[in-house]
């Protein structure tokens, strides 16, 4: 959940600074007070979650200075200067150096809380941006997100290090809802670029000349950079590729040759084409083609991914359960063996929509994981998968699944784990040894 924004008050008056905090909290905001701006910068920094408050006439430190001093620290973080009468040049002068804006005493309380409002989402936006861009240039945080222990989820893994450290252009394919998106991230976060712009645009649902226009440019209201030029030096992701128009192709093909080896910008091109019986070959002139599919990508269906469902629907309810305040439903090993065994045509983002949709029911305290599923799908067979793998392997890969999240709950308590799951000593170890799960891990 997001961290709630504080105000932070700063005024050597201890009357002033009280009545502000007051009103302010009346109003729903957290508010924390400081009798001077020394005392403020123990606590207000570049990531200080919030907004600041301050008084311009201030013994030692005055508002101007301190307001230098939060600006070369973060120059997005929102201040609000309380000025008297004759302070009002000071005032503009400090809108100039970057405070968000300023009250005039005897301000208007309802003033006070409108601005409080505006500063306060403008903070949380930034922040938010900044974690966003924090996240997608840490190439070990987002490598996390591709979840899974399975082969083809390990050679993924792989082929994104290994595409990652090129510059060369990518090619990215696969079924919907595979995450193809999420790859062209981390594909980015773990190269040279990581640093740099991050683009994305996507070919599909507009109009050619609009779509040349926000590509190459020339931009109608001229205030701002057509794609190119915004993503220049760094990473620009084209999703839908296939359906760029044979003309914009073309200009594609000239503006990446125009670069030259190595390229300053990477292409990462996305094709959604696969499930439709066609692939991105057929619908592209083939010397684009054969430029960005120089480096391929074809990302796994999830159905091909064994036991990544269950740890990945385990991962989605533990989650959703937080988001709405319930425990994660019970999953059985009926329902764990039809999870393996369901064909996923929509894949990770279906996986997604039937973990939220059972924590709500299970909330509700009805409904059941197997009455999702065949509300997905018309039939799901309850012996054998579309791999063609036995039930018995699936029911396995769920008592596996249950024994190591369970040691994980209990950080490796063996007797923890035996009560919860009624299991002699004997009987865990057995099961512990024959699915690899050592104690130690979990410690």
């Amino acid at each position: 959940m997001a961290q709630a924004m504080k105000i932070a008050i700063v005024d050597d008056e201890q009357d002033m600074r009280q009545s502000i905090s007051q009103w302010l909290a009346l109003s729903g905001f957290e508010t924390e007070t400081f009798a001077s701006a020394e005392e403020a910068l123990k606590v207000v920094g570049a990531e200080y979650p919030g907004v600041v408050v301050t008084d311009i006439r201030m013994p030692g430190m005055d508002g101007m200075q301190f307001l230098k001093k939060l600006m070369s620290l973060d120059s997005s973080l929102p201040v609000i200067m309380i000025t008297g009468h004759g302070d009002v040049p000071m005032a503009v002068e400090a809108m100039r150096v970057g405070a968000f804006d300023f009250l005039e005493k005897p301000f208007n309380p309802d003033r006070m809380t409108e601005l409080a409002k505006k500063a306060t989402v403008r903070r949380r936006m930034a922040l938010d941006a900044r974690a966003l861009r924090r996240e997608l240039g840490d190439g070990t945080t987002i490598m996390k997100k591709l979840i899974g222990a399975s082969p083809v989820m390990e050679r993924l893994r792989e082929d994104i290090l290994d595409l990652g450290q090129s510059d060369g252009h990518v090619l990215i394919d696969g079924e919907t809802g595979t995450g193809k998106t999420l790859v062209a991230h981390a594909l980015h976060a773990v190269g040279a670029k990581a640093g740099r712009k991050f683009v994305v645009a996507s070919c599909a649902g507009q109009e050619e000349d609009d779509l040349g226009r926000r590509l190459f440019g020339p931009m109608e209201d001229g205030g701002t950079q057509p794609l190119v030029e915004e993503a220049r030096g760094g990473t620009l992701v084209l999703e839908d590729i296939e359906a760029l128009p044979d003309k914009l192709q073309a200009k594609l093909l000239a503006w990446i040759n125009d670069q030259g080896t190595p390229a300053e910008t990477r292409v990462v091109a996305v094709s959604n084409l696969q499930e439709q019986g066609k692939t991105c070959e057929d619908c592209m002139r083939p010397d684009l083609y054969y430029r960005l599919a120089a480096m391929k990508i074809t990302l796994p269906p999830l159905r091909q991914r064994g036991e990544d469902i269950l740890m990945l629907f385990t991962r989605l309810a533990d989650q959703f359960a937080d988001e709405y305040g319930c425990p994660a439903p019970t999953v059985s090993a009926q329902e764990a063996a039809q999870l393996l065994q369901a064909p996923w045509p929509g894949n990770i983002r279906q996986l997604t929509n039937i973990a939220e949709r059972a924590v709500l029911q299970s909330r509700r305290g009805s409904g059941t994981i197997s009455s999702l599923l065949m509300n997905d799908h018309d039939e799901v067979q309850p012996v054998m998968t579309t791999e063609g793998k036995p039930l018995k392997e699936y029911v396995e890969a769920f008592e596996r699944m249950l024994i190591d999240n369970t040691m994980r709950r209990h950080k490796g308590s063996i007797v923890g784990v035996m009560d919860e799951l009624c299991l002699p000593r004997r009987t865990l170890n057995e099961k512990m040894a024959k699915y690899g799960l050592q104690r130690a891990d979990y410690l």
